[in-house]
């Protein structure tokens, strides 16, 4: 192995442990600032560390018809969603496994795993479960399209659906107001709410049976297995967050070539879009209601409404400027 090569390596191993290290951190930000913002102390930033800690050390108690998918589900969920979020470029661009950061395969790692955190859930057989996958999977169907659709306005704009290529296409691009991409900025948000289970799709806080979706999956989990789902969750939010300031505000992340001096930079950048991320979150959640259930797919029609009229405008435009 090259001394480049190795250097890249390096990188990508350092980006792939600082998501797991950073996701509770991150959660534990959204609820500080979700508490404060609602006149109340909140728990600390890392309680999110704690709490799995407890977890860990807790005896794993598993349902006497649970088969051995319930007790591997946990283990696969957490491996394609960690592989997910190491492969979206963070402080850094052009990493060693960069090559792989491609859109449409994020979108199915992270389908595989809601797919089998889905029927981990009717596993055991309980009223919840089904209740919580039915809920997970309309969401589902409401918005992969619409992710689908933002990710052809960027690949229009950009010229490829490589997540790298994308962010050095923005940095390098002059800066204009380009209306496509707002309107997907808009669809994309709405997506990351309803695959993270935020309000107002759900309530991550709440443990009320007629309101539950994620957390009426997991209901029979418990010890380690709970904790690698929970992890999960967690890096499911690093991941959107990330995604989104790769597509649309990557400035400050620096060239995989440039050094560690340069990455250094990149991720002091990423840090503080990250943290600002999970705090206009944890805003947006102090500041509106949980809609019911049947509203969900009418918030969800709006995403794939703005995701269709960004795309046709990202054609529209190629086309005039071709």
């Amino acid at each position: 192995m090259t001394g480049s090569a190795l250097i890249l390596l390096i990188g990508q191993t350092i980006q792939m442990f600082l998501v797991i290290l950073l996701a509770p951190a991150i959660t534990g930000i959204v609820r500080r600032v979700k508490a404060r913002a609602t006149r109340r102390q909140g728990a600390p930033v890392i309680q999110p560390y704690r709490d799995l800690h407890k977890l860990v050390k807790k005896e794993t108690v598993i349902a006497d018809n649970a088969s051995w998918f319930f007790r591997t589900a946990p283990y696969a969920i957490l491996a394609f969603t960690w592989v997910a979020t190491a492969l979206v470029p963070t402080f850094a661009s052009g990493l060693m496994f960069n090559w792989a950061a491609d859109v449409v395969a994020l979108v199915a790692l992270l389908g595989a795993a809601r797919a089998i955190l889905a029927l981990a859930g009717m596993d055991v057989g309980t009223s919840f479960g089904g209740i919580g996958t039915s809920r997970e999977l309309m969401i589902a169907t409401l918005a992969e399209p619409a992710m689908l659709l933002v990710v052809l306005t960027i690949a229009l704009t950009a010229g490829t659906t490589r997540l790298p290529e994308i962010a050095n296409f923005i940095i390098s691009a002059p800066i204009t107001v380009r209306v496509s991409l707002a309107l997907a900025l808009v669809a994309l948000v709405i997506v990351a709410l309803a695959e993270n289970a935020r309000i107002p799709i759900d309530n991550p806080a709440t443990h009320l049976e007629l309101t539950m979706v994620h957390e009426a999956m997991v209901l029979e989990y418990s010890g380690r297995h709970l904790a690698m789902i929970e992890l999960a969750a967690q890096l499911k939010l690093v991941l959107y967050i990330a995604f989104i300031i790769c597509l649309f505000v990557p400035f400050g992340m620096a060239p995989a070539q440039a050094g560690p001096a340069a990455w250094g930079f990149g991720l002091v950048v990423f840090l503080a879009k990250l943290v600002i991320g999970a705090a206009l979150l944890g805003l947006w959640e102090a500041s509106i209601a949980k809609m019911r259930v049947f509203r969900v797919g009418e918030f969800l029609g709006g995403a794939f409404v703005f995701a269709f009229l960004a795309i046709l405008l990202a054609f529209v435009t190629r086309e005039v400027m071709h």
